[in-house]
């Protein structure tokens, strides 16, 4: 639950509650995106330290127990001596640390802590109460480990990644501030009165053994898709309109026909983006010789709508996983201590892929639409490549190389991660699911997805433009004028990559959409 605080200078602007029960998609929004910082509830922190009476006797106890008093992975036939522990967990934190590649963002990392510490918050995992309190420390001191791009399988968590911010939770490794200035752990946790964990039985293991990455990674990629599912319907309107297609095809009792709820919504939105255009309704006359649409016109909402319902059931499973307590082993609700297979990350990394397709058949039928402005067989009228003066301009013809550059990458990137697995510990861990890898691709997937739809829309603007006496409908009307803040209308021919770059971020901003929004209200 998010409450509000003072704004202050470099401070969070919100407070996420943390209790036994689920964080929600806003709370993981908020504290990857926002800077919010956390608080435990009473009731979590009360489980904490039950669940944590259970592991005490377990640790006291001479019969070895996975993760409370052995080795792990190939090692656990070890059993641990009392003087022992406290360096098996510091160890096993520093050698999982083994990542490598380039950071990873800030806002990635932040989000995998906070369900790292929505897991340790249910009291499911055993840990001490100082522990769960000096995570959330972290958090809400902005201060952020170095977490790097390769390292995780996907299975027994997210081990590598986990392990980075537990480096930093006992004093060791490097962190960025909330500046974003790099430091060692122990000067900014010293430097925000913070003090390094030492840690004892299970703890270590409790706090790198979750899907938390490729889940956090997953839900910012559903917040992403919302958005862009809609602009998505608004690039294809304003394409339909651009191009004199007809928007009789999106009907309400055509789609009825084949009820699939994504791509009702697909085709209610498209219809009421192209209400009221001149240029629509100026050739619905009997003179008019195009009998059906391209199918990148006329099948727009069958693949966005496909999209929807695909993001819909990535949603579901985003959900559970949230309400889940990922950790081995785990205290069970009657205190029995029990391992587990829960750590594998197949669900996730299922869906992970699943969206990654739906993002390149996206932008494949966006680019599809793009190029059918620019050649004048197909263009209706307008110049070849929407240029000035072909053969001195060029018009658009690169910007349609640049998306075409991009969706080829984002096939393939829609090959799934999940179809392999490489055994890894002594082949103890014999099945593994690429589950990071997955939500790793689909983060430069969304980016190229972003880029190609506002190509699409810059195009389109330019070709609704060239349609002129004739005037668009009042919701295209407002994106091409949102556009028109940054960048001017057609003319010979400019420098293409800022203007195409404006548009981008008017896209990853949410402007185009809420453009359309402010004339014809919000869209599903």
């Amino acid at each position: 639950m998010i409450s509000s605080s003072p704004t202050t200078t470099l401070q969070p602007t919100a407070v996420v509650t943390v209790g036994i029960g689920p964080v929600s998609f806003a709370d993981v929004i908020a504290v990857a995106r926002d800077d919010a910082a956390v608080q435990l509830s009473d009731d979590a922190m009360t489980a904490v330290a039950d669940s944590r009476v259970r592991i005490d006797a377990l640790a006291a106890h001479p019969t070895p127990v996975y993760g409370v008093s052995t080795g792990f992975g190939a090692l656990a036939t070890r059993h641990i001596p009392h003087e022992l522990r406290t360096q098996l967990q510091r160890s096993l934190i520093r050698s999982h640390a083994a990542g490598s590649g380039a950071e990873v963002e800030r806002e990635v990392v932040r989000a995998l802590m906070l369900l790292r510490l929505s897991t340790l918050a249910t009291g499911r995992t055993g840990v001490r109460p100082a522990v769960v309190q000096a995570y959330a420390g972290l958090l809400s001191a902005g201060i952020t480990p170095v977490v790097y791009e390769y390292g995780s399988l996907g299975c027994s968590g997210d081990l590598a990644p986990l392990s980075h911010v537990a480096l930093a939770l006992i004093g060791e490794g490097q962190v960025r501030t909330r500046d974003g200035e790099l430091k060692s752990a122990a000067e900014a946790l010293a430097e925000h009165g913070l003090q390094p964990v030492v840690l004892a039985e299970k703890e270590g293991l409790a706090l790198i053994n979750g899907t938390d990455g490729m889940l956090g990674q997953l839900v910012l990629a559903l917040h992403d898709l919302d958005s862009l599912l809609r602009l998505a319907d608004i690039a294809a309107a304003m394409s339909v309109e651009g191009l004199l297609g007809t928007e009789r095809v999106f009907a309400a009792d055509l789609q009825e026909l084949r009820p699939h709820p994504g791509q009702g919504l697909a085709a209610a939105n498209m219809m009421r983006l192209l209400a009221n255009s001149a240029i629509v309704a100026s050739h619905k006359t009997d003179n008019c010789t195009v009998v059906q649409d391209a199918y990148s016109l006329r099948c727009a909402p069958q693949v966005a709508g496909a999209a929807r319902d695909t993001v819909e059931h990535a949603r579901s499973v985003a959900h559970r996983e949230l309400a889940s307590a990922v950790d081995n082993p785990v205290v069970t609700l009657d205190g029995r201590v029990e391992s587990n297979g829960n750590f594998h990350g197949a669900p996730v990394a299922y869906v992970l892929d699943f969206l990654a397709i739906v993002v390149a058949d996206l932008a494949s039928i966006s680019e599809r639409r793009t190029d059918r402005f620019l050649d004048p067989a197909r263009n209706h009228g307008l110049n070849a490549f929407l240029a000035d003066d072909p053969g001195v301009d060029s018009g658009h013809m690169i910007a349609q190389y640049t998306q075409a550059g991009i969706v080829s990458e984002l096939k393939r990137l829609a090959v799934p991660a999940s179809v392999d697995s490489i055994p890894s510990s002594a082949m103890q861990e014999d099945h593994v699911s690429m589950g990071w890898s997955a939500a790793r691709k689909l983060r430069r997937a969304i980016d190229g997805l972003t880029r190609v739809l506002a190509v699409e829309v810059l195009t389109a603007a330019r070709a609704l433009d060239l349609r002129a006496p004739l005037t668009p409908a009042p919701a295209t009307a407002a994106v091409i004028a949102a556009v028109r803040e940054h960048v001017p209308g057609p003319g010979t021919d400019r420098y293409l990559s800022p203007e195409i770059g404006a548009v981008v971020d008017l896209a990853h901003s949410g402007a185009l959409v809420a453009a359309a929004e402010s004339a014809i209200g919000a869209l599903q």
